[in-house]
Order: structure tokens, then C-alpha cells, then sequence
């Protein structure tokens, strides 16, 4: 059997080629990033196999983002098995074959390469090419979303600087009512000299109809009275982070929609859990890819990081251990958002979480067991492919 590590970069890749009789046949390889680098590693390993027979050959690399994604999908479609292991495992079986604080890119492709010997991983399969696009979806999703919130901060920012008194008027400066006021009058100054009607028009229209000329009057005031600065700079800050805002907002609308529709394709039976919208559906699918790689509900449970860590000493072992939080942190977002949601929705998760406060557990601890508890009817829904049925 011939075991492969390789050590992934950016623009190159070191591989380290052995036996099983940990026979070194070559440890110094380094391909590029490139159709001439992954046709180099290819004829490499033809080289070695006098029958040429690939089934012979077990290749092991990290999971690494996206910088493996091509050479997964280049040695997968020419046959070969494939062991995606992770990093964390990787780093500390580096670390117990030696005492010296080592780290080369050489040693890092021979240690994979020996893990192979005992790895009892499942071979790598690439998931439908529904699951590749709502992972890549959901993911531009969580950027856009962290962009629109540092551009919300801003604006906080500037609110703070020019109108304080605002965000006491509205039950948020955030509102389409006040994005609507701040576009065309950005300052204090500005509100102040707008004529009564005109500024009950904007908000009568921003808000359809639910602030009339008892707000007007009392922006007039307040602005009148304001404290905040009065800048044409700021202001026109304030304006352009604004349209910046809405035309994320209208993206990320967009997006959604590709989502759900991708995910009516799929007819998940995630769906049919209540309080799981199509987004959450699809970032818990995304994230979880095949199902069949978990051979148990802990499994999936570990990989979301959900699973809580234990401490034992001699005679003492700890009773409050804190999560692990490790595996996918964007599956348990998904989960812990899952679970708030479907417990206000079903009436056998709402009970479960009541009857974990009362056993005096803190809010995020008992929504920690609801999502241990949603992990394990996911499992099974994803498992046998069944539709959610409540219990009675």
C-alpha cells in the first residue's frame, strides 16, 4: 500500500510518498498550484506502482479552506482514495513524535503521510453540486451580512456625533423610516429648518403611514435642541453609508432567494421542522455536506463543536466543563439559531427548554441541550429522509 501526504499551500503543495513499511520513496516533492503541478504529483505516483493499480495508493491532505478544493476534485476524478483529515488532528500527532519544536511544510506532508497508516477516516467523496453551491451561498451570505454590520456601526457612529437624540425617537435609527429621514436630511441643522409639512410627508411615507406630525414636531424640537455637530463632511458620510447599506441589504435579499430556491430543489426534510426558515436549512446543509459521514448523532454533535468537554484528574472530575467549540463555528451558529427559533414554534422542544431553566440552568445552557437535542432529530430526519412529525 503506498500512503501520500501532502501539505497544502497557496501557490504550492509538498508531498511526501511512502509505504507501508515506511519505506520513504520520495519526501522532498513540491508541486505547484497549477494542471502542471497536479500532472508532476500524478506521473509521480504512476512511477512508483509497477501495475499501475491506483487502488494500491491512499493520498491524505488537511482540510484547508478552499486552497485543496481543486487538487481534491483533480485526484478524485482520476480514482483515487482520498483522506481529508484535520488540521487540529494533524498538529498534535506532529507534536508527539517529537520533543523539538519543528514545523516545516516537508515534515507536515510525512507526518499526514503517517497518519494514513492508522487513519480510519472515510474516504473523501464530493458532495452534490447543490450542497457545493449553497455552502458557497451561505457563505458570501455571512460576509455580506458581517460587511452590513460594520456599515450599521458606522452609522451609529455618526448618529452619535451629529444627532444623539435620535435613536430616543425611534424604536431603531436602523428603520426604513429613519434611513428614509437621514438620506435627505442628515443633520440636526437640516431636520431644524425643514418645513413641518414636507418632514411629515417623509415620515408618513418612509413609515407608511405610522408616524405623522406628532414625530415631525418632535424631530423639530429635538433637532432644535440638539448637542450633536454640525458637518458637511459627516453628513455626507452619513448619507453615502446609508445607500451603501440598502444596496447590501437588496444583495443579500437577492441571494436569499437563490438560496431558497436551491434548497426546494434539494426537498430537504429540514423544512419541515417548524422555525427552520430556508436559510438556516441551508446553512445546516451546506455545513454537514453528506450525512453518511457521520455514523452517529455525537459524531455530527462533535463537528459542530456543540459536545461539552470533559476533565478528569486522579480522583477529581470536573462538573462544569465549557463547550468545546470546535468543528464547524457556522453549523453551530445554525444550530444554536435553529434551536431558539424551533422552540418557541414546537411545543415539545418549548417544553424541554422550560423544563431545563427550572432544573436551574442558565438560558444559553438549556438552549445548549435544545440544540444537542435538535443535532439528534436532524441526524435522523437527514438519515431516513422522513418528515418532522411533532409528538403529541
Amino acid at each position: 500500500m503506498i500512503y501520500i501526504g501532502i501539505d497544502i499551500a497557496k501557490n504550492k503543495h509538498d508531498c511526501c510518498i511512502i509505504d507501508s513499511d515506511g519505506v520513504v520513496y520520495n519526501d522532498s516533492l513540491r508541486i505547484s498550484n497549477s494542471r502542471q503541478g497536479f500532472e508532476l504529483l500524478y506521473s509521480s505516483i504512476l512511477s512508483i506502482l509497477p501495475d499501475k493499480d491506483i487502488s494500491n495508493v491512499k493520498i491524505g491532505l488537511e482540510s484547508t479552506g478552499h486552497y485543496s478544493t481543486n487538487l481534491q476534485n483533480f485526484l478524485y476524478a482520476k480514482g483515487f482514495k482520498l483522506s481529508i483529515l484535520n488540521p487540529l488532528a494533524t498538529n498534535l500527532f506532529r507534536k508527539a513524535q517529537s520533543l523539538r519544536k519543528t514545523k516545516t511544510d516537508k515534515t507536515d506532508a510525512l507526518v499526514i503521510a503517517k497518519m494514513l497508516f492508522s487513519d480510519d477516516t472515510k474516504s473523501y467523496s464530493p458532495v452534490s453540486y447543490q450542497i457545493q453551491e449553497l455552502k458557497s451561498l451561505t457563505r458570501h451570505r455571512y460576509r455580506l451580512i458581517g460587511y452590513r454590520s460594520k456599515l450599521k456601526t458606522s452609522v451609529n457612529r455618526l448618529v452619535d456625533i451629529m444627532f444623539p437624540e435620535l435613536p430616543d425617537l425611534f424604536w431603531s435609527i436602523h428603520q426604513s423610516s429613519s434611513y428614509a429621514l437621514l438620506s435627505i436630511l442628515p443633520s440636526p441643522k437640516d431636520i431644524a429648518a425643514c418645513h413641518l409639512t414636507k418632514l411629515t410627508n417623509i415620515l408618513n411615507t418612509a413609515s407608511k403611514g405610522k408616524y405623522g406630525k406628532d414625530k415631525a414636531i418632535s424631530l423639530k424640537e429635538s433637532a432644535a435642541n440638539s448637542i450633536g455637530t454640525n458637518s458637511r463632511s459627516l453628513s455626507f458620510e452619513l448619507k453615502q453609508t446609508i445607500r451603501l447599506i440598502q444596496s447590501v441589504q437588496h444583495e443579500i435579499d437577492s441571494l436569499e432567494l437563490l438560496i431558497k430556491e436551491i434548497v426546494v430543489e434539494i426537498n430537504s426534510p429540514l423544512i419541515s421542522i417548524p422555525g427552520i426558515s430556508y436559510t438556516l436549512a441551508a446553512i445546516i446543509l451546506a455545513e454537514i455536506g453528506d450525512v453518511k459521514r457521520f455514523t452517529t448523532p455525537c459524531k455530527l454533535l462533535a463537528f459542530a463543536g456543540l459536545d461539552p468537554s470533559t476533565y478528569q484528574s486522579g480522583k477529581y472530575t470536573a462538573s462544569h466543563t465549557p463547550m468545546v467549540k470546535r468543528g464547524s463555528a457556522y453549523l453551530r451558529w445554525a444550530i444554536l439559531m435553529a434551536g431558539r427559533t424551533v422552540s418557541m414554534r414546537d411545543a415539545t422542544f418549548s417544553a424541554y427548554l422550560s423544563k431545563k431553566r427550572s432544573e436551574g440552568k442558565h438560558y444559553y445552557v438549556a438552549m445548549s441541550h435544545v440544540a444537542k437535542k435538535l443535532i439528534r432529530i436532524i441526524f435522523h430526519l437527514l438519515k431516513t429522509n422522513a418528515t418532522f412529525a411533532p409528538q403529541i
